[in-house]
């Protein structure tokens, strides 16, 4: 049977599935013009620089200080994140990176001693695994929501980031081949 810290195993999974949905988000970007960053269906939709932009504030609200202090700060004006202020596609990416260096950074902090510990998030308790799996759902959801913008605006242009489509089988083919 194998011996592991089931702690540190389950820290660096969750730390792996973060980093698989960053990766998601660099790798539109990387497909994007300035212009494109900015681009919105219409005045109710996001662009994907408001999008970075909430997510940053999230990221920054939830993850400074997360032990000791409530996930929602004083500072954050959530309400604010859905007004553009960033000017250029380096800005953007500048902020995405701030974000996810802030999640990053206090997952570095979690052990066995304090992955049960209650923390808040607007009052609300939550242990620290429940509150990493709150956030866990609500990036990749935001993430999804860039992918679809970048797909409309690159259309035929677009390079898929899974599986092409009409190529499962083939590719179902490829992942047996490669794990024998």
């Amino acid at each position: 049977m194998l011996n592991f810290d089931q702690n540190n195993f389950m820290k660096d999974l969750l730390i792996k599935r973060f980093q698989y949905y960053k990766s998601l988000g660099d790798q539109t970007f990387t497909q994007l013009s300035e212009e494109q960053m900015f681009w919105k269906y219409n005045e109710e939709s996001n662009s994907i620089a408001v999008i970075v932009k909430h997510i940053t504030g999230n990221m920054l609200s939830r993850w400074t200080n997360f032990l000791t202090e409530d996930g929602e700060k004083d500072w954050r004006n959530r309400d604010e994140e859905f007004i553009n202020v960033l000017m250029t596609k380096s800005e953007i990416l500048e902020s995405w990176e701030k974000g996810w260096d802030c999640l990053f950074g206090a997952l570095d902090q979690i052990n066995e001693e304090n992955i049960h510990a209650a923390v808040y998030i607007r009052g609300e308790v939550h242990s620290v695994l429940d509150a990493i799996l709150r956030q866990l759902a609500h990036y990749p959801y935001h993430i999804g929501q860039i992918i679809y913008i970048a797909k409309m605006v690159k259309n035929e242009d677009w390079n898929t980031l899974s599986i092409a489509r009409n190529k499962s089988g083939e590719f179902n083919a490829g992942m047996k081949r490669h794990f024998r």
